[in-house]
């Protein structure tokens, strides 16, 4: 069965704004039953994230920080945008060194998603490295006003407690979690 019959058709797309982070265009769009509307779009470089386990996979490395745009305080996993023409692999490496001081012996994919599948096209990678190193290098002031190796142990009660918000935070401690 194919599923082109209930394609949409895009039939003209227009820039609102265009930065290094984020491309915003409304999109006039069809539906197969023929009704049309305009819809915002928005484009944003590829993420990747890290959740960085211990040695004996008992702990989750995670970053504390302010959120200013919610005006909340979070933990996080360590990760940002992916640069123009950068491996997203060294991405999170480059990342997890940044925020946290520590270096990942390891990494591997874990998984990808799209939070905002019907208004953005915003790809996440997450990333999960097994042991790291402390380089003896203070985390950015500007990302992290903490870091530390939480027990895998609480993740789930911090979720339910809204201290770990981020939607790519929650799917890879999930994904870790569940084995």
């Amino acid at each position: 069965m194919s599923d082109e019959p209930s394609r949409w058709t895009i039939h003209d797309e227009r820039l609102v704004d265009d930065t290094r982070r984020l491309h915003v265009a409304i999109a006039h769009v069809e539906l197969p039953d023929g009704v049309q509307f305009e819809q915002y779009v928005l484009r944003m470089p590829k993420a990747s994230m890290t959740v960085v386990l211990d040695d004996a996979r008992k702990h989750v490395l995670l970053i504390y920080r302010h959120r200013f745009i919610m005006d909340r305080w979070t933990w996080e996993l360590p990760g940002g945008y992916v640069d123009p023409d950068e491996d997203p692999a060294l991405t999170a490496v480059r990342e997890i060194e940044e925020e946290t001081g520590w270096r990942p012996r390891s990494i591997r994919l874990l998984t990808s998603f799209q939070p905002l599948a019907g208004t953005a096209d915003f790809e996440n990678l997450i990333y999960v490295a097994e042991g790291a190193e402390d380089t003896g290098a203070s985390p950015d002031i500007n990302e992290a006003a903490r870091v530390e190796w939480v027990p895998l142990a609480q993740v789930r009660a911090m979720i339910a407690n809204g201290e770990i918000i981020g939607a790519g935070a929650q799917l890879g401690l999930m994904f870790v979690l569940a084995g």
